[in-house]
Parts: C-alpha cells; sequence; structure tokens
C-alpha cells in the first residue's frame, strides 16, 4: 500500500513537471464510429479524425473494448432522445488502459472501466480508441473480473445486477417462488437470469424468438414461456398470482401483465421500454398485494452502490463462463451488429473490440 502511495506521489510530481512527456504519447489521430447528420438524415461509419477533436477531460483512455447496448444502438443511429447533438460518438462502456490523467487515482497504465453517465449519450463514447472521461466517472477493473468480462456485463450486466439486488432487497427468497424474467434474450434478461439461477431461483423466461428456448434453458431457465402467452391484455386489475417477483426488460404490457401477476409483497424490478413507455394497470397491485415496483437507473447509480454491485458481479454473483456468452465483433462490424440489434435479432452480449 505504501509504494502503491509512494508511486503515486511520484506520478502527481512527474505531471506537475513535464506536461509535454503526456503530450508525446497522443497520437495524431483516433480511430471511432463516427454519427453526423448529413442534410435531414443520420449517417453512421468508422472513421479516422483528428486527436484535436477528442473532448478534454481529467482521464484520458486506450479502449481495449466497449459492448453493445440497445441504447447503443439508438443512439448509433440518431435517435434524438438519446443523442441531442452531431456529431457523436456511441459507445456508453468502456474498459482499457489509462494514458494520461490529471487525477493521482489513475496511473498510466491501469487497467480501468467507465460505465454510464453521460458516455455516450451527452458526450462522446468508447466506439473510439481513445475516450475522455471525468475522474469521478472511472472506476479500477473490479477484483475478480478481466477488462474483457467487464464489457460481457457491460451496463448490462450492471443492470440486471441491480435488478436481482432489488428483489434481495425487498425479501423476495427463492423459496418464495418462480421470478420471471421478460426480454430473456438480451443482455439485460439473460444476465439476470445467469445471476437468479446462480443464487438459487427458478426462472421462467419469457421470449418472442421461441426457436430460442434450448438456449435459455442453457442460460438457467427453468422453463420459457412465449410471449404471446404472458401477455394478458385484458382488462382485469389483479391477475391469478403467479410470480414471486420479476425482472421486466421491455416495459409497456408486459409489465403490466407483470406487476398484476404478482404474489403478495412480490417485487417486480424494471428497467427497459423497448416494449412500451405507458403502463396500463390500476394501482391494485400495490394497495391489495403490496406488490413493490422497484425502478432501476443504471446511468447514474450512486457510486457506493456502484462499487458494491461490480463488486457482487467479480465475487459471489460471477457468472461462471462469461467470454462464451458475448460475440466479439471489431469496430469495422459493429454497424452491422447494431442493424440486428434494432431488427430484433440480437441474442445475449456483443462485446466491441478496438484492440
Amino acid at each position: 500500500m505504501a509504494s502503491r502511495s509512494n508511486d503515486r506521489r511520484r506520478f502527481l510530481l512527474k505531471h506537475q513537471a513535464s506536461s509535454s512527456q503526456d503530450a508525446s504519447v497522443r497520437p495524431e489521430s483516433f480511430r471511432c464510429y463516427f454519427v453526423e447528420q448529413v442534410g435531414q438524415e443520420i449517417h453512421g461509419s468508422v472513421q479516422e479524425r483528428p486527436f484535436v477533436e477528442l473532448p478534454a477531460d481529467d482521464v484520458l483512455i486506450r479502449v481495449s473494448h466497449s459492448s453493445l447496448n440497445y441504447k447503443d444502438a439508438m443512439a448509433a443511429s440518431g435517435h434524438r432522445g438519446i443523442v441531442k447533438t452531431f456529431p457523436h460518438v456511441p459507445g456508453i462502456d468502456a474498459a482499457g488502459v489509462v494514458v494520461e490523467s490529471t487525477d493521482p487515482a489513475f496511473l498510466p497504465g491501469d487497467e480501468v472501466i467507465a460505465t454510464g453517465r453521460e458516455i455516450g449519450v451527452e458526450r462522446w463514447g468508447a466506439w473510439s480508441e481513445y475516450l475522455r472521461a471525468p475522474a469521478a466517472w472511472v472506476q479500477h477493473v473490479p477484483e475478480g473480473l478481466t477488462p474483457f468480462e467487464t464489457m460481457v456485463l457491460g451496463t448490462a450486466g450492471f443492470t440486471a445486477a441491480q435488478c436481482v439486488a432489488a428483489l434481495l432487497e425487498h425479501g423476495v427468497t427463492p423459496d418464495q417462488g418462480e421470478i420471471v424474467v421478460t426480454g430473456a434474450t438480451g443482455g439485460v434478461g439473460s444476465l439476470a437470469i445467469r445471476i437468479l439461477a446462480r443464487l438459487g431461483y427458478n426462472v421462467a423466461a419469457v421470449s418472442g424468438k421461441e426457436s430460442q428456448a434450448n438456449w435459455l434453458r442453457k442460460q438457467g431457465a427453468s422453463r420459457v414461456i412465449p410471449r404471446s402467452d404472458f401477455v394478458d391484455s385484458g382488462s382485469r386489475p389483479l391477475l391469478n398470482a403467479a410470480w414471486a417477483g420479476g425482472v421486466d426488460t421491455v416495459g409497456g404490457p408486459a409489465l403490466a401483465t407483470m406487476i398484476r401477476a404478482t404474489h403478495h409483497r412480490g417485487c417486480v424490478a424494471a428497467c427497459g421500454v423497448v416494449g412500451g413507455a405507458e403502463l396500463p394497470l390500476t394501482v391494485y397491485p400495490f394497495i391489495l398485494r403490496g406488490v413493490t415496483l422497484a425502478g432501476i437507473d443504471s446511468a447514474w447509480c450512486p457510486d457506493h452502490r456502484r462499487t458494491e454491485i461490480w463488486r457482487r458481479l467479480g465475487h459471489e454473483w460471477k457468472i461462471d463462463g462469461l467470454e462464451a456468452m458475448a460475440v466479439e465483433v471489431p469496430l469495422d462490424k459493429v454497424g452491422d451488429a447494431v442493424q440486428a440489434m434494432l431488427a430484433g435479432h440480437a441474442l445475449g452480449r456483443t462485446v466491441v473490440s478496438l484492440q
């Protein structure tokens, strides 16, 4: 520990003494997935951009890997609810190595991650060979995980883990019954299944991709329910209680169905909106059954909770065979991966390689 402190003191002195040495590690340009508006159309492509265009901030990271989340796919297609200004670089998750830092908490060569906040949304993201971010948004690679594994998890795994934590914090235990997970073949859904199964829960996976039932069972689902059989669009305020709790990644009628069919004092963790932002239900599940609806926000999760969730993901909640869960694509192919996700063809997790 003393040696580490001495290293950081030496680094700080060196940083103060010679900013020109820092400048020498900067390239003249960098590759990124560049989203720009031309007239009324949005175009995304891999481009070589001048290094001076990279926005300034505390920590400069040489990105090794990022990931593909639904928010990234929307940003890459220029969704105005995600991206406010152009040009833009998507990528809400980053893993890499520190190149420069004005904060002594991070030394050149440190392996770090940066996820959520405004990365890839309000400011340029990680589908880029280099990323700059505020020091407060950067953390060292969590113990028990490799940089690649952190991106297999990414914001999707972090969100899934928060959903599981919400169920535990509301007293939903494995002996109380099944947990239902919607959007089960997606990143958040499939990782939630893996964590829940590891903790001993029986999981019912809901998916519109009936051809992937065997894949879902391999992730740990006890059974698979077709989406068409799950969603109840009727007017009954309560349905027969079927679930001890749930993880909903899609919103809309699926979330309403889940809440209406949750046991007394159960909990539903909600984190998605791809199925709709409206919630067609009454207050009866809340005032007659005491159901808790736990909203999960990942971008601005408080730092102390963020650190604890990542610690669990590297230790007692660590998923076996994480690397095998992901498809790795180079930056040059990320546009194809975006189109597959937007078309509903994505399965599990996609890691974007910047190496």
